[in-house]
């Protein structure tokens, strides 16, 4: 028994002993992957891979390129992981283009295209990187792994790189991302925080694209981007994406269009992938498919837009910490600041012990201390002593004590420094050392400035072709269910009250989206509003089905029921604008055997007129009447409704169309996302009937008419003008013929009546441009010319210079004016919108 009790006790010790070293393990492992590999570090913005490559880039360079393979290997002296993570890390720099210089096939960041082998390609640091990551003076170095070298622990890093270049990792517990800024953006954002002036910084990608940087949070956690392509309509059946967002390729962007193809949330014919120097991918619509809508639904449902959550966190004194991109360019200006103060304090080190010596040679030929080196002196001792007391009487002309060291280095020149000319020089080198003195120190006295130049001397040396490649931009929020291609379809089962898309031989019913809600009415007087799934139950007798819309005030419901308790008829005419889902509502006064005599749905409130015939046993003197839906107000769908009849009702039929009870929709047009809307963001287009049209002229001297549909897209940048459609306005235009320098008026109706269809109206030729645009009935023309003192105004009543022509015509010449004009339309009350155009 005592044998097996202190089996027992061994067996615990050991299980313990296990434990307590895996969490010592995980613990110690946890950590070097946060310090060591992971995470960069706050002061030079590097990772310790990142680090040692460029260390041993810099021990190699002579000017010339270097095998990758090589450089490879010189890592592997600092860095203890194997080749591979070391060529992977040096390909990702290299493709950042900033420190280091490039040479054959390094692979594409857009296209996904990976790098030549390491025995293929070549690179050295670029001028860039020579100049603000590398300064032994003011470098802390420690021992390498293997205790053989000495390695940086840190680069003195004289730039924000860390916003520059970006960075990702994943390590245990703990993640980073930092997106990367612009180089030139950075630089001004340096010199504006030393200034103590304001100043922002938002990412910036060598992919291109657009970005909406609303929740970017300056780049902390919990913040967000979000990046899109520019898609461009070559016509209305094709597509071009000229560009990638940022972490996507074009594999990866042509897969996620054929998947959302796939699952009917697109339809496209085609996509072709013709990139080459530049991303083109080309995308052929199906027939009949709005490329104003396909243009949203890529953007909702394919990678043609990415979120992306950054997440700084940066090591800093051993521990992870996140910081926002402010913090981290403060933080990298002032260590910035701190290094040209300790290089410029170097440097004054230098110089001065400079100055000291060459002073000391001077005065050693100049005043023939050397000839104490032709005496005979006992001993070597003595002759330095008698130097030594020879330049007492010259000691007020220097700064410092002479050394032991200065006396033995001066006994070792040459003795052919005695020659006038000699002496000449040095007293030339003295001056210029006192002049390079003398601006140190007042660099050093004025740092901030010292510091400002230094950050333009950056801009001013490499900013060129660095400028920002990634358009900053809102973006309007796009409702997957308005543009999700109709992938299904829908049927019903009125009688057993089912509908769904998996009832093919019932009753179809619409074509629908998958993201769709349906709503539903019963003979009952029931309604629901369900999810499009393969089968629902809605409730027997269904008398109506659709796709339904949310906050739609237009559609009109009319409906006449008759109450289950009291028998009476009541009509009421309501609207449906948000229910919640899956739950059943009554549209009766909720009595049993309630039943719904008639039914209309009306998407412009339209009121008709129907016939109401009553049993034949009804003791009502009038058994057929007409009842007028325009004499009911629309309420809450919850509402009672006004008494038809107390009689019972045989049947009701239709008799006829009412007129539209509600007035015109109004549309404004919002000039930042270029969108149709009636939310009055934007200007005001006025009142809309039905088949009202509008009008849109673009500054390049095309119009287009089309119709209220709220999916389309405009270039709102392009747009002189936009209003609602009349056929009989006149359009007075003044364009540029670039070729002659001169203006032209015209004065024309339009004829065309193709919808969605661009027609050209000033004459043809490379850079010519509409530069004024109106509908005034009388417009009065203001044109400015000079500047200063010398502006002229003069005033032209359009209608007295040229009469009324065709749309395609050139137009009559505005004669005496070039092409530097100020014009503006003369204001007038209820006028048109008017165009105010600065050449």
């Amino acid at each position: 028994m005592a044998k097996s009790k202190n089996k027992e006790e061994n067996i615990q010790n050991v299980d313990s002993g296990i434990i307590g070293q895996y969490k010592t393990w995980f613990l110690d492992y946890a950590s070097y992957v946060i310090l060591e590999r992971a995470v960069p570090s706050l002061q030079d913005g590097l990772k310790p891979v990142q680090r040692r490559i460029l260390h041993a880039m810099k021990e190699m360079d002579d000017g010339r390129y270097n095998k990758v393979a090589n450089i490879i290997g010189q890592s592997m002296q600092y860095h203890p992981h194997g080749d591979a993570s070391i060529g992977e890390a040096m390909v990702n720099m290299g493709q950042k283009d900033l420190l280091i210089d490039t040479q054959g096939n390094w692979g594409d960041i857009r296209t996904g295209d990976e790098a030549a082998a390491a025995r293929y390609i070549e690179a050295r640091l670029s001028k860039f990187a020579l100049e603000v990551a590398f300064n032994a003076k003011t470098t802390e170095w420690q021992l390498s792994y293997d205790g053989r070298k000495n390695e940086p622990v840190n680069l003195p890093m004289k730039f924000p790189l860390l916003l520059a270049q970006g960075a990702e990792g994943i390590a245990v517990g703990l993640a980073t991302k930092i997106l990367p800024h612009n180089f030139c953006e950075l630089c001004d954002a340096s010199v504006k925080y030393l200034r103590g002036k304001k100043f922002e910084l938002y990412p910036d990608f060598q992919t291109r694209g657009m970005i909406d940087v609303t929740n970017y949070n300056e780049g902390k956690r919990g913040g967000k981007v979000r990046i899109r392509t520019h898609i461009e309509e070559v016509d209305k059946k094709t597509l071009i994406v000229r560009d990638v967002p940022y972490g996507v390729t074009t594999t990866q962007l042509i897969d996620s269009i054929i998947k959302a193809n796939d699952q009917g949330k697109i339809k496209i014919k085609k996509v072709t992938d013709n990139t080459a120097a530049e991303v083109e991918i080309e995308i052929d619509l199906a027939q009949g498919i709005s490329p104003d809508i396909t243009i949203d639904a890529l953007y909702a449902f394919t990678d043609c837009e990415v979120a992306i959550s950054p997440n700084a966190c940066v090591i800093n004194k051993e521990k992870p910490e996140f910081l926002s991109v402010r913090d981290l360019l403060k933080f990298s200006v002032d260590s910035t600041k701190d290094l040209l103060q300790r290089e410029l304090e170097i440097r004054l080190s230098e110089l001065q012990d400079k100055w000291h010596y060459t002073s000391l040679e001077r005065i050693f030929f100049e005043e023939k201390i050397y000839k104490e080196l032709e005496k005979k002196h006992e001993t070597w001792e003595k002759v330095l002593d008698a130097i030594a007391k020879a330049f007492e009487p010259f000691k007020k002309q220097l700064k410092r004590s002479i050394a032991r060291e200065d006396i033995l280095k001066l006994t070792e020149k040459p003795v052919r420094r005695i020659y006038k000319l000699d002496i000449e020089e040095l007293n030339n080198q003295i001056k210029s050392l006192e002049a390079e003195i003398k601006q140190v120190k007042h660099d050093l006295n004025n740092l901030v400035d010292f510091a400002v130049a230094y950050y333009e001397n950056l801009l001013t040396k490499y900013g060129k072709g660095r400028e920002r490649k990634t358009e900053i931009k809102l973006f309007e929020a796009i409702q997957a269910k308005q543009v999700a291609i109709a992938n299904t379809k829908l049927y019903v089962n009125r009688e057993d009250g089912f509908i769904g898309t998996g009832l093919r031989k019932d009753e179809f019913v619409t074509d629908c989206s998958d993201l769709d809600d349906i709503i539903a009415f019963t003979k009952s007087g029931k309604m629901k509003i369900v999810k499009v799934a393969d089968k629902s139950f809605i409730g027997k007798d269904i008398i109506h089905v659709a796709v339904f819309r949310k906050n739609d005030e237009r559609t009109t419901y009319n409906m006449i029921y008759a109450d289950g308790k009291s028998g009476i008829s009541y009509g009421k005419r309501f609207n449906v604008t948000g229910v919640t889902r899956d739950k059943e509502y009554d549209l009766t006064k909720g009595e049993e055997k309630s039943k719904v005599h008639y039914f209309s749905v009306n998407p412009n409130g339209e009121a008709e007129v129907v016939k109401i015939i009553l049993t034949p046993g009804s003791s009502a003197r009038n058994k057929e009447f007409d009842f007028y839906f325009e004499s009911l107000e629309i309420k809450g769908r919850s509402s009672q409704g006004n008494q038809v009849t107390k009689y019972p009702i045989r049947t009701v039929k239709y008799k006829e169309a009412g007129k539209a009870t509600l007035s015109g929709r109004h549309l404004w047009f919002d000039n930042t996302f270029g969108r149709l809307n009636t939310e009055q963001k934007g200007e005001d287009l006025g009142s809309f009937a039905p088949d009202d049209k509008i009008l849109v002229i673009y500054s390049d001297g095309n119009y287009e008419i089309t119709d209220q549909e709220l999916t389309q897209r405009f270039e709102a940048d392009k747009i002189l003008l936009i209003e609602k459609f009349d056929p009989a306005k006149i359009i007075t235009a003044v364009y540029l013929d670039n070729e002659k320098l001169q203006y032209n008026i015209k004065r024309f109706k339009i004829e065309t009546t193709t919808l969605n269809t661009k027609f050209f109206f000033i004459k043809d030729g490379e850079g010519n441009r509409l530069e004024a645009i109106t509908t005034d009935e009388e417009p009065v023309l203001i044109i400015q010319k000079g500047r200063g003192a010398q502006v002229r105004k003069s005033k032209i009543k359009v209608s007295k210079l040229t009469e009324i022509m065709g749309w395609k015509a050139v137009g009559v010449k505005l004669d005496g004016y070039t092409k530097t004009l100020v014009m503006e339309w003369e204001q007038k009350k209820n006028s048109n919108k008017q165009t105010e155009l600065f050449d």
